[in-house]
């Protein structure tokens, strides 16, 4: 044909009506696909059918709609029993999810000897150990940020050790979607978490064992042989780092024994950029800033020196 029309053959039109008609599958070309995006109305509903659900039936959920799924863990009761669920998961949705652990260098020796029985009673479920930047021992943690850190500057402490290593992982794996063992009866400011959400990052977390209580937790991880923590049978109840995690006494919450005395119930991980992050981010601002103004100031003096 002549002029300025387009041919296409049949498989060009078939995929054009794909597109035309909003149905093309991920299948129907070669391109790109969008990341996945949730509108507040569509989450609010997703939100709602899924708090019908069981934990099993969420992970299947998970496991036919997200894709780039890990679960990030920290070995606690939670995390675990959902790695036994989604080990259990037969047939065509059988999952080989993979794990992220981030070792902060300050862990527990009995936290890391469970990471241990973890990979050896869950085989197939590759751990991904994401450490502190350019650091593989305490020691050299000590040496580059300086001795006790989390007392000198809190911020720069879960910045260095957690935050950085959990977006580095996200970034390497691209990752699109989390799993995690976040419930609400764990108080702070978990008590109104919902099954799905989408943090100020856009990454999606879900928490299919949102609306679980500490004892459902361990009542399934005791009928299910799941690895546990040899320190929940001495009083600890959530475990994290050992300079800043201390039994729990009867009556109190969950993780009242994180950050004792301290208005502190996250790291980092799961708020609101933290502190430092922000600072990092305006000091980043900064310096654009300064870059642009810089490239003005140039700009202009090329402008004179032609018009001279």
């Amino acid at each position: 044909m002549s002029g300025n029309s387009t041919t296409y053959d049949d498989k060009d039109t078939a995929s054009l009506r794909d597109v035309e008609s909003g149905y093309g599958s991920g299948e129907s070309n070669d391109s790109p696909q969008p990341e996945v995006l949730f509108t507040k109305t569509h989450l609010k509903h997703i939100n709602q059918q899924l708090s019908k659900l069981s934990p099993d039936e969420i992970l299947q959920w998970c496991l036919i709609s997200l894709p780039s799924l890990y679960q990030t863990t920290a070995l606690g009761p939670s995390g675990l029993v959902i790695l036994d669920k989604l080990s259990k998961i037969s047939g065509p949705l059988s999952s080989r999810i993979d794990l992220i652990f981030l070792d902060t260098l300050h862990h527990f020796s009995e936290t890391l000897d469970l990471a241990n029985r973890v990979r050896k009673t869950y085989p197939k479920f590759h751990m991904h150990i994401y450490k502190p930047e350019g650091c593989e021992t305490a020691e050299e943690f000590a040496t580059k940020h300086g001795e006790k850190l989390w007392e000198s500057n809190e911020e720069l402490y879960d910045w260095v050790a957690k935050v950085e290593p959990a977006q580095r992982s996200y970034a390497e794996l691209q990752v699109k979607a989390v799993i995690t063992g976040r419930r609400s009866t764990q108080g702070g400011k978990r008590s109104e978490l919902d099954i799905v959400e989408i943090d100020d990052t856009g990454m999606i977390k879900v928490n299919p064992l949102a609306n679980w209580t500490f004892d459902q937790v361990n009542t399934y991880i005791k009928e299910n042989d799941v690895p546990s923590n040899e320190l929940l049978q001495r009083g600890y109840k959530s475990v994290g780092d050992w300079h800043s995690t201390q039994p729990v006494a009867a009556g109190e919450d969950e993780r009242s024994g994180r950050w004792k005395g301290r208005n502190k119930t996250e790291c980092g991980i799961h708020n609101k950029k933290s502190r430092y992050a922000q600072f990092l981010m305006d000091q980043e601002r900064k310096r654009t800033l300064q870059q642009e103004g810089m490239e003005q100031t140039i700009e202009q003096l090329n402008q004179t020196s032609i018009s001279v």
